[in-house]
């Protein structure tokens, strides 16, 4: 796969420019695109393209002879249906069409947000049921579904990473559970564009965090294992909460309380699910 080019969508991005640099530093060829143009400098062996993802023929030319495509790109948090469809869904799209003509492998930037609506108190395996907490989470699990289809139909390897929180560090109690440090990602991502065979894989996007809500997933195709933890952080971070009954419900956490208008079930409901 490290033979061909690299293309990276939603290069301009937080999590697109930490990946950038770190991938680049690893000896990849990166081609880099976003919407918007690339705020840093270009490392010698990357070369920036601005398009949209909903522009099919652009991204088809930038996927030509490339062995792997990170797909970062598109709306990264809650928004209205009609914001999202196009970059998430359409864009989306394009990406597995040019996968499926170059031969490429998929790496997904998919969300905890896909699985939002499940309860703190659980403890989920990656072939959990799907419960999406708003448009954004509905159009990660929508990708996941992709992925699955493109592999059983056309044999393109992908591999969707189900991230918590990405951040430099956790900021509230919630990420006690959720949070992958920039270095685990960079590391995840690497092994995933160098790992031999991938198949369709899940993988939960999380660092080595003792308070989490995930566990067996297809880490072990691709050779890799967190370093890092937010445990170093719960002293500060423990009681950090919001205060809202649906947020520190569900581990979604604040995306599920946006719009939220259902009258929130009690635990003895035995509809609640």
């Amino acid at each position: 796969m490290t033979t061909k080019p690299v293309l990276l969508t939603g290069a301009s991005g937080a999590l697109g420019r930490q990946l950038t640099r770190a991938l680049a530093a690893e000896g990849l060829t990166l081609r880099l695109t976003d919407i918007v143009p690339f705020p840093d400098a270009l490392p010698t062996n990357a070369s920036f393209t601005q398009a949209d993802l909903e522009d099919g023929v652009a991204i088809l030319g930038l996927a030509e002879g490339c062995g792997t495509i990170l797909h970062f790109g598109g709306v990264s948090v809650e928004k209205p249906f009609e914001t999202v469809i196009g970059p998430n869904i359409r864009g989306l799209y394009h990406v597995y069409e040019a996968a499926r003509r170059e031969g490429a492998r998929v790496i997904f930037a998919s969300s905890n947000h896909s699985i939002g609506f499940h309860e703190r108190e659980e403890t989920l395996d990656a072939d959990c049921q799907f419960r999406p907490d708003g448009f954004y989470g509905l159009s990660k699990a929508y990708g996941e579904l992709m992925g699955r289809l493109y592999w059983d139909k056309h044999g393109v390897e992908n591999v969707n990473l189900r991230i918590g929180s990405s951040f430099p560090e956790p900021i509230d109690a919630r990420m006690l559970a959720t949070w992958l440090s920039y270095a685990d990602l960079c590391r995840l991502v690497h092994r995933c564009t160098v790992a031999e065979a991938t198949g369709h894989a899940v993988i939960w996007g999380a660092s080595d965090n003792s308070r989490t809500w995930w566990r067996k997933d297809h880490r072990g195709r691709i050779g890799w294992a967190p370093a890092d933890t937010a445990d170093v952080f719960a002293g500060q971070l423990a009681g950090k909460v919001s205060g809202n009954p649906v947020t520190e419900r569900y581990q979604g956490g604040g995306f599920c309380a946006m719009a939220y208008s259902r009258k929130a079930p009690s635990p003895a409901d035995p509809l609640a699910d």
